[in-house]
């Protein structure tokens, strides 16, 4: 079959695609030949090497839907020809083996493209609204990136939540996307002084939550966004390493709470996990929450979908289809 490996963290120039063989599912593993696969920032990370992987050479991806076409020992959970979406990698391949309970059913009413354009976005969405910050009804929020893969979901599921949403982004388009997936109010990072609109719609209090996954150039203004005794919420690094912080600082600015959140430390176990999918597959199926994918492109031209993604070009989600 035909997979992505990297082999070296030079960007795309280590990224190559190649005939491997067909992996074999082992104790509690299912063989799934995919049909849509989920592009993250995450990857666009790790072609660099500032998110954690295998040793290279390595496959990459984490997610991806398709048809099951083999049963590790154990697995009763799915049947041949079952159509799921999971998480687990490498995903940027014809075939991929996933842990049978990190993969759910994809209901009649979602796409293949959908399911793996939502599922892992959808997870980390579940686990910053649910876990990280437990939202409340009345609660403001503030999502940096709203236009993203995982900002879409994250702002629908807020507002589902009872929250009022504020997000950014960086483009007339992007804004107006946001308005349409869940933000009662959107900041143009690029024109607006975020911080200063943000005490503007909030009468000057700040929010309850920042959730940033954008890193360095938002982590100082997004704390001045928050209220006494807000929450800030960091879960990625999209334009770089948060530079260190003085622990003091957050006192002074109104003993804040600041986590750094990762999806495997709140998901742990698959029962974790297959909590939040039934809760994510059923906003799906309700249209509490939609899923615009701004493009799909064949297997073959997964680089220029990386690009698209790291160059921030892209509204929504990103499908590759093998």
């Amino acid at each position: 079959m035909k997979a992505y490996r990297l082999h070296a963290f030079e960007g795309l120039a280590g990224l190559r695609f190649e005939d491997v063989e067909v992996p074999t599912p082992g104790p509690g593993e299912v063989l799934i030949r995919q049909t849509a696969i989920g592009v993250n920032f995450s990857e666009v990370s790790r072609l660099v090497g500032r998110y954690p992987g295998p040793p290279l050479p390595s496959g990459i991806g984490m997610e991806g839907a398709g048809v099951v076409e083999a049963l590790g020992e154990g697995v009763t959970r799915f049947a041949l020809g079952d159509r799921i979406v999971g998480l687990g990698g490498p995903s940027y391949s014809e075939k991929r083996v996933a842990a049978a309970d990190r993969a759910v059913i994809i209901p009649p009413e979602v796409s293949d493209d959908v399911a793996a354009a939502a599922f892992g976005k959808g997870l980390t969405a579940a686990y910053l609204v649910e876990k990280a910050y437990a939202i409340r009804p009345g609660d403001t929020v503030l999502v940096h990136a709203a236009a993203g893969g995982v900002g879409q979901v994250l702002c629908q599921w807020a507002k589902a939540l009872g929250a009022r949403v504020i997000g950014t982004a960086g483009s007339p388009e992007k804004l107006d996307f946001a308005l349409a997936h869940g933000c009662d109010a959107a900041i143009d990072y690029r024109e607006d002084d975020f911080v200063a609109r943000v005490k503007e719609l909030t009468d000057g209090q700040g929010v309850e939550v920042v959730y940033d996954s954008v890193g360095k150039d938002t982590f100082m203004g997004s704390l001045d966004c928050l209220k006494l005794r807000g929450t800030m919420v960091s879960y990625g690094s999209a334009s770089g390493p948060v530079p260190p912080l003085d622990i003091a600082l957050l006192g002074q600015k109104g003993s804040l709470t600041v986590k750094r959140a990762s999806l495997p430390h709140y998901l742990v176990t698959g029962a974790d996990i297959q909590a939040a999918a039934a809760a994510l597959m059923a906003r799906l199926v309700d249209g509490s929450i939609t899923v615009r994918i701004d493009k799909v492109y064949p297997l073959a031209e997964a680089p220029q979908a990386l690009a698209d993604m790291g160059g921030r070009t892209t509204i929504g989600s990103l499908v590759l289809r093998p």
